[in-house]
């Protein structure tokens, strides 16, 4: 696979009908002097520049977050900080080469700024969230590299990593396997992968197969017990599987914002069981897991 040809060909992306007046719109800004401070809220302080909130309304919905950019604060649907204070323990990414698949707009990969990791790249093949990306990165002014690129490219990728997260993804793959085999893959020789997915309770080793959809959600094909995970993980070929955190997620963390357009958390669960979702199944819960490669 050449990666060179793949990037080429989705560059052209950005002139999709509903992208290409988000990039004009990122043209027009201003360039200036700001500081930036990489908290739960990643803020952009300094001369505010005229507009900023028009242009970040252009680009909703916002799902991972949040942000200040001078005036404007982003109130994502996801407060991301929450996810990352839960992991950040787990971690240290001083030095090493990091991968961030599905990183929508790259709000953990700001944050990751903080460890100096030699190199910090995100994997989303979404022109919208890259679009995202480089509004907030106009002001951070990373060296962060944004590919809009999948897992399934990540073999092929010119680097291999340390350490790559994968939050909230497997789940949306119909061959969850296969898609532990290309993080696996991308790693280099002792690194690890850092892996969250939804889970149902249970010591059997079965997952549940939402009939159309999930919590709302359409393209959500397996929710296994953390035994099933386990075992796809050792098929895909990791030796080393350790349960660092579960959690429910809560309307604390997901829920409706004047940045998004349509339903959240409190629409994707019974209105009078809030342990089920609308389809009646178990309400979402994440397992946190770290893998790696068996040493030799």
């Amino acid at each position: 696979m050449n990666i060179d040809e793949l990037r080429k060909e989705r560059q052209k992306w950005m002139e999709w009908k509903n992208i290409a007046p988000l990039r004009e719109a990122l043209k027009r800004l201003n360039n200036g002097a700001w500081s930036v401070e990489l908290g739960d809220v990643v803020t952009i302080r300094g001369e505010a520049l005229e507009s900023i909130e028009d242009v970040a309304r252009l680009m909703m919905p916002w799902r991972k977050g949040p942000f200040q950019i001078f005036d404007t604060y982003i109130d994502s649907e996801w407060r991301s900080n929450i996810k990352y204070n839960l992991l950040r323990k787990y971690f240290n990414l001083k030095d090493k080469r990091v991968a961030d698949i599905g990183c929508n707009n790259g709000y953990y990969l700001f944050r990751m700024q903080e460890d100096a990791p030699k190199l910090l790249v995100g994997f989303d093949p979404s022109p919208l969230f890259k679009t995202q990306f480089d509004f907030i990165n106009h002001f951070v002014k990373s060296d962060i590299v944004y590919e809009l690129l999948g897992v399934e490219h990540l073999e092929f990728y010119e680097d291999k990593f340390d350490t790559i997260f994968c939050l909230g993804v497997l789940y949306h793959r119909s061959d969850p396997v296969s898609m532990l085999k290309s993080l696996y893959k991308g790693l280099d020789k002792e690194g690890e992968v850092i892996l969250d997915t939804f889970y149902i309770e249970g010591e059997e080793e079965i997952c549940l197969s939402p009939a159309s959809s999930y919590s709302k959600i359409p393209n959500i094909y397996f929710v296994p017990t953390i035994s099933a995970l386990k075992n796809w993980c050792l098929r895909a070929g990791f030796t080393i599987f350790e349960v660092l955190e579960t959690s429910l997620t809560s309307s604390n963390e997901q829920r409706k914002t004047s940045w998004i357009e349509g339903e959240s958390l409190e629409n994707f669960l019974d209105k009078d069981d809030n342990t089920k979702t609308v389809e009646g199944y178990p309400a979402p819960a994440r397992v946190y897991v770290r893998l790696k490669k068996e040493i030799k």
